[in-house]
């Protein structure tokens, strides 16, 4: 799952226009213009198309956990220059204030089955043995949960 469909899917499913993505990534520390998010935005094979790049990406979703939850005491989020499925899942987790049992719920809504076991091993520490991937058919469903959940049509 590429980085510009996770973000074109974050901004349908919570209604952001490009002032409020731009005000986003300002809040990571990130500066970014209007025709910028524009090009994220577009379709693989649109002419103007720019990939979004991990920093990117990381930079929108640290900025998305300070508008959801506000700014964390101390040192500002570093922006991650490389992101996995896991850590998107996890980002998305704190922005949104979700419970396990919150997210074993959305995935239901879209028939994707999921036990609280596999779900906690998205979130373990890479070094331990219970840890496992988050694939992208995970991550797919999740974000197609969420919509379901907070832009119902």
């Amino acid at each position: 799952m590429s980085n510009n469909d996770i973000f074109r899917s974050l901004r349908y499913t919570f209604d952001i226009n490009d002032f409020l993505m731009i005000e986003i990534f300002g809040l990571a520390g990130q500066e970014v213009d209007r025709p910028t998010v524009s090009n994220w935005l577009k379709k693989d094979d649109d002419e103007d198309f720019k990939p979004l790049y991990d920093k990117d990406l990381a930079a929108f979703l640290n900025g998305f956990i300070i508008l959801k939850r506000g700014k964390k005491d101390g040192n500002d989020p570093v922006n991650e220059k490389s992101l996995s499925n896991n850590q998107v899942l996890r980002k998305l987790k704190i922005a949104l204030s979700l419970i396990d049992e919150d997210m074993l719920k959305m995935l239901k809504a879209v028939n994707f089955r999921l036990s609280k076991h596999e779900l906690s091993a998205f979130f373990r520490n890479p070094t331990q043995s219970q840890y496992r991937d988050c694939k992208d058919q995970v991550l797919r469903n999740f974000l197609k949960g969420l919509q379901v959940t907070y832009r119902p049509s």
